[in-house]
């Protein structure tokens, strides 16, 4: 099949999917049928351990957003879909340019559709071919038409199956979906990659090249490289001593300062709001040094052995906020925000080893980049494959924290637990337990390709 088979095939399907449908399973049925075609078509560049992966999350992905149908899955669905589209058509480009070419490629679609030679294939029309066309097709239209034509003129009832119907469609709306999906389909078939991907590629390798390994460049023009790896240790045994200083005091007002409880909540967005510029500034003071030759420089032990005390020390303090924003927890319960601080912690603890792993393997900085590329699209699948909000009120309720029931209602897929737990409670939140069996009805009425699956197993008084 050519570009416009698989342009114009999907183009079709989403138009039936979405013409007078809402978004829900339509968006999965849609997902899974892209990678499906990716499947079928491009099973012999599907040959990679990334590649069965990718197919493998793009399949959880779509019933994920199937499930549940909220952004969280949608964007797994979508990034899940890209990357293996990428990684089948360009396996040697690196996955860390797929972003910026996604942004790329929806802004110049709207220009490239019109370049009809990218994915129109060309066709030299011989005689034969005409001999066909008008011997096949234009003749018996021709006359197909004017006997059609008499035809309604002789017979009232003739004309009538021609003439007493009435189309019930919306041309505006039908139109509108149509060109959305071509949009749509246009930009995942006939995406555009710069050359200049192509030629910067090699930058985004993990490991040097060998003559990199001998070039020993100092990063500014008016400092040879002993002054500059001299300067690297200076710099990193004052910032090792800094930070450990901070550490104690920081630790000490934790875990030692008696904290009034209505302090707790300002004192602990203060620090965590420190400690996430803490390592921003020591994954880039790391970037800094050991950007290139002090990774090969036999002279730069005490600079490597300087940068994993500091990675360390950065750990400690990750740890300590980790036991903070649980002490956070154990007083007000779990919040979407309390655990996004755990999921960035966490991610700054894997992004420090990777950091570490970087100075111990000579790796290049597009190494940590590549990797926490891939951390980063993991967490988006946790957070989609997840029920968050059941997760939170299910906690707060076990340990009776966090119990404001404004809050409580504003989770999401929570519905069969809160309204099992508050039909005890009727008159503390009886107009709050009515708006959400509304809206769970709602949901429940809305047709198949529109729905979300997960309310349909919601049961609710009718």
């Amino acid at each position: 099949m050519k570009k416009i088979h698989f342009i114009l095939a999907s183009s079709l399907l989403f138009m039936l999917l979405f013409y007078n449908e809402g978004v829900g399973v339509n968006v999965a049925i849609f997902g899974f049928a892209l990678t499906t075609i990716i499947c079928y078509y491009f099973h012999e560049q599907l040959k990679s351990r990334t590649h069965l992966v990718l197919v493998t999350t793009s399949i959880l992905s779509c019933f994920a957003f199937a499930w549940y149908g909220d952004f969280a899955s949608f964007l797994a669905l979508s990034l899940s879909i890209i990357f293996l589209q990428f990684k089948t058509q360009e396996p040697n480009l690196k996955m860390v340019q797929v972003i910026p070419l996604v942004f790329l490629n929806g802004i110049t679609t709207v220009g490239r559709v019109f370049m009809f030679s990218q994915y129109i294939p060309k066709r030299q029309v011989n005689n034969g071919f005409a001999k066909k066309l008008i011997a096949y097709f234009v003749i018996p239209t021709v006359f197909l038409g004017l006997f059609l034509i008499v035809y309604t003129f002789g017979s009232k009832h003739f004309s009538a199956l021609f003439t007493d119907y009435y189309l019930d469609v919306d041309i505006w709306d039908l139109i509108l979906i149509a060109g959305f999906g071509f949009y749509i389909s246009f930009s995942f078939w006939n995406y555009w990659i710069p050359e200049v991907c192509y030629e910067k590629n090699e930058l985004l390798d993990d490991d040097f090249k060998e003559e990199e390994k001998e070039l020993k460049q100092s990063s500014f023009s008016f400092l040879d490289i002993d002054f500059e790896r001299k300067s690297g240790e200076i710099t990193l045994f004052l910032l090792n001593a800094l930070l450990l200083v901070f550490i104690v005091t920081y630790n000490y007002e934790q875990f030692f300062e008696v904290v009034k409880k209505s302090n707790l909540s300002s004192d602990t967005h203060e620090r965590v709001n420190a400690v996430i510029f803490s390592i921003v500034m020591a994954v880039g003071v790391i970037l800094f040094y050991f950007k290139g030759g002090f990774n090969f420089d036999t002279k730069a032990k005490s600079l490597k052995n300087l940068a994993k005390v500091w990675i360390v020390l950065n750990s400690v303090l990750i740890l300590s906020t980790l036991v903070k924003n649980s002490e956070y927890v154990s007083f007000y319960g779990l919040t979407y925000k309390r655990l996004g601080v755990y999921a960035f912690l966490i991610l700054a603890v894997i992004g420090l080893i990777i950091s570490f792993m970087k100075i111990n393997k000579q790796k290049t900085n597009a190494f940590l980049f590549n990797k926490m590329f891939w951390c980063f699209y993991t967490t988006i699948l946790l957070c989609s494959f997840i029920n968050w909000g059941n997760l939170i009120t299910r906690y707060n309720l076990a340990v009776n924290k966090g119990l404001d029931y404004e809050f409580l209602i504003d989770l999401n897929f929570n519905d069969s637990l809160f309204m099992e737990y508050f039909k005890s409670h009727p008159e503390k939140v009886k107009d709050l337990y009515f708006s959400k069996e509304d809206a769970i009805l709602n949901h429940q009425k809305n047709t198949f390709l529109s729905k979300a699956l997960y309310y349909e197993f919601v049961e609710v008084k009718k």
